[in-house]
């Protein structure tokens, strides 16, 4: 019982750092995902505290949660819990963790991304996204990508290369959400009610992109 709890304490914490993470991403106009792009997006993925090192950094481990547009596009549904594996990408030496972003931008990104397991990069397009809040996709690999992917260390928000991870369903962290053992197309599609814990970052959310366009 008191593994339980303890567990549960760790969700609420990690949904709560998720939270953190996309307010002050948003927060900061000149360094945030830009607006057009977020309000196009058919679902968010937050990681926070990914653990890696080295120079030449191998993404490791991290755990977070994947949030998609209620079916009317307005709104946004209750939250999936995810883990990211494998990976490598270049960083500065000496971080040992970094926050990733990652927007779905179509139906057929959503549709990946709700599988139990995916290779971004492999199964799925993925490019790395533009900083800005006014900034634009205009070239072809960012108007084509299924998903647009940032990264976040010591401050610094940029668009990073995430090809070669993999994105599964964490059924343990969806099973201590919602007492049941579901994966994330069952969460998505189910209507469950949104938990308490979660209950901050779908309003945050809901505040930064109501409702999805274009």
């Amino acid at each position: 019982m008191v593994w339980a709890a303890e567990e549960k304490s760790k969700t609420a914490e990690r949904l709560e750092d998720a939270t953190d993470l996309f307010s002050e991403v948003m927060g900061t106009p000149d360094r945030s995902i830009p607006q057009d792009l977020l309000n196009k997006s058919y679902c968010i993925v937050l990681v926070p505290g990914l653990k890696k090192g080295g120079f030449v950094i191998a993404a490791k481990y991290g755990r977070g949660y994947v949030s998609c547009r209620a079916e009317s596009g307005r709104g946004w549904g209750p939250p999936g819990a995810v883990r990211i594996e494998g990976g490598s990408f270049g960083l500065q030496a000496g971080i040992s963790s970094t926050d990733l972003v990652l927007l779905v931008m179509n139906e057929r990104g959503m549709k990946r991304l709700l599988r139990t397991k995916f290779t971004l990069g492999g199964e799925a397009s993925v490019a790395a996204g533009p900083v800005g809040r006014n900034a634009t996709a205009q070239t072809d690999a960012l108007m084509t990508a299924e998903i647009l992917s940032w990264s976040r260390s010591h401050g610094v928000f940029a668009g990073v290369s995430l090809d070669g991870s993999t994105l599964r369903n964490d059924i343990d962290e969806n099973e201590r959400l919602y007492g049941k053992r579901w994966g994330n197309a069952q969460i998505v599609n189910s209507g469950a009610p949104i938990p308490a814990s979660a209950q901050k970052l779908i309003r945050e959310l809901s505040k930064y992109s109501p409702r999805r366009t274009g």
